[in-house]
């Protein structure tokens, strides 16, 4: 069986998207959606390079919507993040639910149980009016804290504690609107504390969203969560692919989120986001990593470059669930509900993009 597709955005994440339904052959494009007015018409094809296939983006929903579509891989920047609608994210999946439609998502909602039980009640009627079925997924959170350390785990006969760590270096990575609008790299840390509520606000709902998943899957009944922020500064002034840091301005940002049972931690997420490699020689080295404690010792080192594309990866995984999506049942189905999901038809994506 074949099941249309509508991409929802173009950008990094939803070009990577594109190319990979254009080639999988149980996708079919049904519709590409974007916000940006200029693209209206284009075809979709000139927006990865290639001759026209016949599929125009729309920037009007209803009209995207129209074409028949089975499932949206939903890949905007996040509005909790973005813009002036923070819960614009959530209308939108939820509109597409209701109306009948499957929805794979990279903006969050990996599982969530974290937003509260109105944010799930929410999305399950939406899931039951329309018979259809939600994924939230992304490489981390995403995969690397939630799927990876839930396998690893399988080997273990007696776990006391897991911590998985991601210490990335962002000084190739040449998005000004990630590094210094988002992540607030750049900022004086008094800016950043009167201004970085939603950026943290954001971060702290996606971790928990893993804490939570990775407890859930193990049958582990947390007592308390926890969570801090720490800031290294410049102290001189360097130039990264995104743009400058000037002496004194936020050069590193180190977050954790734990879990604990009676007083004891008992799962541990990290995060690492350094301007360049340099910043906060102290702190964890760029790389990424998943250690269970307990019996036996389980440790799974990723290294720094473990993955060259963050961003197609993101991409892929979401590509990869939409034919367990489409087939599951109604309702949220989190990695704890889909069978797993692998790379299915890689082989022949690769034989495709090297005919192209």
């Amino acid at each position: 069986m074949t099941w249309r597709v509508l991409q929802w955005s173009t950008g990094n994440v939803g070009r990577a998207s594109l190319r990979a339904v254009l080639s999988h052959p149980e996708l079919e494009l049904a519709a590409v959606f974007a916000r940006d007015p200029a693209k209206y018409g284009v075809d979709a094809g000139s927006l990865l390079g290639r001759d026209p296939i016949g599929v125009t983006v729309t920037t009007k929903l209803d009209e995207a919507l129209a074409r028949g579509v089975d499932c949206v891989l939903h890949m905007p920047l996040p509005s909790q993040r973005y813009g002036d609608e923070p819960g614009r994210d959530l209308d939108d999946i939820c509109r597409l639910l209701a109306s009948g439609i499957n929805v794979v998502t990279t903006v969050g909602y990996v599982y969530p149980r974290a937003y509260g039980e109105a944010v799930v009640e929410r999305l399950e009627a939406a899931c039951a009016e329309g018979g259809a079925s939600l994924h939230g997924t992304g490489v981390n959170p995403g995969w690397l804290g939630e799927l990876l350390p839930l396998t690893l785990s399988g080997l273990s006969e007696r776990i006391d504690r897991i911590r998985v760590l991601e210490s990335t270096n962002f000084s190739f990575y040449p998005s000004h609107q990630i590094i210094f609008e988002m992540m607030g790299l750049g900022s004086k840390p008094e800016v950043f504390e009167a201004t970085s509520q939603r950026y943290v606000g954001w971060l702290s709902g996606l971790f928990r969203e893993s804490l939570l998943l990775m407890a859930d899957g193990l049958a582990l009944e947390l007592d308390e969560e926890t969570q801090s922020v720490e800031l290294e500064l410049a102290e001189k002034t360097v130039e990264i692919a995104a743009g400058v840091i000037e002496k004194g301005t936020i050069a590193a940002q180190r977050f954790r989120f734990t879990g604990r049972v009676g007083g004891q931690e008992r799962i541990a997420l990290e995060a690492v986001y350094r301007a360049n490699s340099d910043v906060a020689p102290s702190w964890e080295p760029p790389g990424c990593r998943v250690e269970i404690e307990g019996r036996p010792r389980l440790a799974l080192d990723l290294g720094e470059h473990w993955v060259s594309n963050a961003l197609a990866a993101t991409a892929m995984h979401a590509v990869h669930a939409v034919p367990h999506v489409c087939r599951a049942a109604p309702g949220i189905r989190s990695f704890l509900d889909l069978p797993l999901i692998v790379g299915r038809h890689a082989f022949r994506g690769a034989r495709a993009l090297e005919s192209a």
